[in-house]
């Protein structure tokens, strides 16, 4: 059985004022949540204030990002071990964002995949689709090169000790959400993907939905057998809904 995650991704938001005020809220509300493991992953500055604030709690925490470097003359770039030193535990890697804005490539998202791991960070790994690839019919194709590149720099039992997220591009940001069934068809797809490689990994392996999930649409996304769980944008900036996601996630 595999426990549902619950991950909020805060972007470039918030203020120490904001984060102190949305940590404490959370943590106010966490024992409604008893299935559900939960997780916030800050802007880099922040993370001391949810180490601080959370620690001993069921609440764990996590990067948005890493350098495919440990160390070294990268300037602007977070360490894996840099993110060990707060305690994270887990970071996102292969945002849409970041493929989109920063020109990640398959490969090099590959690479801080096993960065992660390399540093004892779960990484959180991105993959979608755009809307001209969703209206084109190569939504399979695209999800598909996008595990595979992992799977061929690090093998699929390091993919395993991982988490994806389906984010369709198009539903990020946007306030469009995939229905239930387009979401569960898509995480079905990559679920038997990785089976053709390894079935026990991929009957092990966590895959979150991230396209605007909501408080409303929660209940019935997580209902679906391949969606574990939800990487949250921007309902992940108000306790009181992002509360009501994790809840949503017992079941």
């Amino acid at each position: 059985m595999r426990q549902p995650l619950v991950a909020g991704n805060w972007k470039m938001n918030g203020s120490l004022a904001s984060v102190r005020e949305l940590l404490a809220g959370i943590k106010a509300g966490i024992d409604t949540v008893k299935v559900a493991e939960v997780a916030v992953c800050p802007p880099a500055v922040y993370i001391p204030e949810a180490q601080a604030q959370l620690a001993g709690t069921a609440i764990a925490w996590g990067g948005q990002d890493l350098s495919v470097h440990d160390s070294g003359a990268y300037t602007g770039e977070i360490a894996g071990p840099m993110l060990r030193d707060f305690d994270c535990k887990y970071v996102i890697i292969g945002h849409s964002e970041r493929r989109t804005y920063h020109g990640e490539s398959d490969e090099l998202v590959a690479r801080k995949f096993e960065a992660a791991r390399r540093n004892g960070l779960v990484p959180i790994f991105c993959i979608g689709e755009t809307l001209e690839e969703r209206e084109s019919g190569v939504t399979e194709e695209v999800v598909a090169r996008q595990v595979d590149a992992v799977i061929d720099h690090c093998g699929v039992e390091m993919l395993g000790e991982g988490v994806i997220a389906y984010e369709p591009v198009w539903a990020i940001g946007t306030g469009k959400t995939a229905t239930p069934e387009q979401a569960q068809e898509v995480h079905a797809f990559i679920r038997s993907r990785i089976a053709e490689k390894n079935a026990t990994v991929a009957e092990g392996l966590r895959i979150l939905y991230g396209g605007s999930m909501k408080p409303g649409n929660a209940a019935e996304l997580l209902a679906k057998p391949d969606i574990d769980g939800g990487l949250i944008g921007g309902a992940s900036l108000k306790a009181e809904d992002f509360l009501g996601i994790c809840t949503a996630a017992n079941g």
